[in-house]
Parts: C-alpha cells; structure tokens; sequence
C-alpha cells in the first residue's frame, strides 16, 4: 500500500457539493492499494500510521534556541499520544499510475474495483479499532471527491509498505 501523509490544521471532503466528512488538527492521508497488497499491508500501514511522531508536544518546549518558531517539542507526539488528533483518509487509486510510456497514465498496478475497497474498508476497521470510530472519517470510495486541507508545516511524507528504500 501507499500512502502520502500530510500534517494538517484541517481537511474535508466534499461529495456533490456536500461536506461528507472533515477533521481538524490531524492527518490527511490518501491510501493506493496496489494488486499486490494484504491484509498484512493494511496492518502495517495502520500501525506506522498511528505511531509516527510528526506532531509537536506543546508541554516541552524546543531542546535548542536555534529550533525556528516551534511552540513545542517538535516530532514528539503521535495520533495515539493525544485525542484531539484525528485521521481523515481518502482511497486514492492514482497513488498506482505510472507514466513510463507516453503521456497517459497507466493504473494497471491499482487493485481493481472491490477488492481495493474489501481490503481498504479492512484499513479502516484497523484505524477505527485502535482510536475510536469518531477520530477516523474517511471519503466516498470510488467518488469523484473534493479534498480540501490546510496544511501544517507543511509536513508531507510519502511511504509504500513495500519499498523498503521509503
């Protein structure tokens, strides 16, 4: 699976000009599954998603004078470390689109229709397991979706849990 993580003040997703779900200070996360991708994927990527210590610790401050207007310990805190932090993930196919050849993107390395949806739905239930059904919203799977987001930092990482280089 890959995902791109972005640090956010705030996100949504709109459907039909209708706000389907929103979050505010947590991680934006868009999730590809591929056609190789397992259970055991899913599992990893929850775990490494809830445990990555990208947000600040505001009861610490900074260990140098020199750290640029951090209000915190930066990198000290994860989803599981504080409550107000919340998960909004989007399915995310074209995370799998390569353009080697000519100037049309090829999906073919995108897990087709209900087995991405079986297996991202599996993602989900791990997530909501772990912080409770209200931390985690999500987008209309297979819509065409508006992603809003207000980034933090900006803070984007980019992780396959099959790229051991990531």
């Amino acid at each position: 699976m890959r995902v791109v993580i972005q640090k956010v003040k705030s996100a949504s997703v709109t459907v039909d000009d209708k706000v389907i779900s929103s979050i505010k200070q947590g991680l934006m996360i868009l999730v590809g599954i591929s056609t190789q991708d397992t259970r055991e994927d899913a599992t990893k990527l929850c775990n490494k998603i809830l445990k990555l210590r990208i947000f600040e610790d505001y009861d610490n401050k900074p260990e140098t004078e020199n750290t640029q207007k951090w209000a915190g310990k930066p990198w000290a805190k994860s989803v599981l470390d504080d409550e107000k932090f919340s998960i909004l993930s989007v399915s995310q196919f074209t995370l799998y689109g390569t353009i080697k050849k000519g100037t049309k993107p090829d999906f073919h390395k995108a897990a087709k229709g209900e087995i991405a949806k079986t297996l991202y739905d599996f993602f989900l239930s791990e997530l909501r397991a772990a912080v409770g059904d209200a931390r985690v919203q999500d987008g209309q799977f297979g819509a065409m979706m508006d992603v809003s987001l207000v980034n933090d930092g900006p803070v984007t990482i980019v992780w396959d849990t099959r790229d051991s280089t990531m």
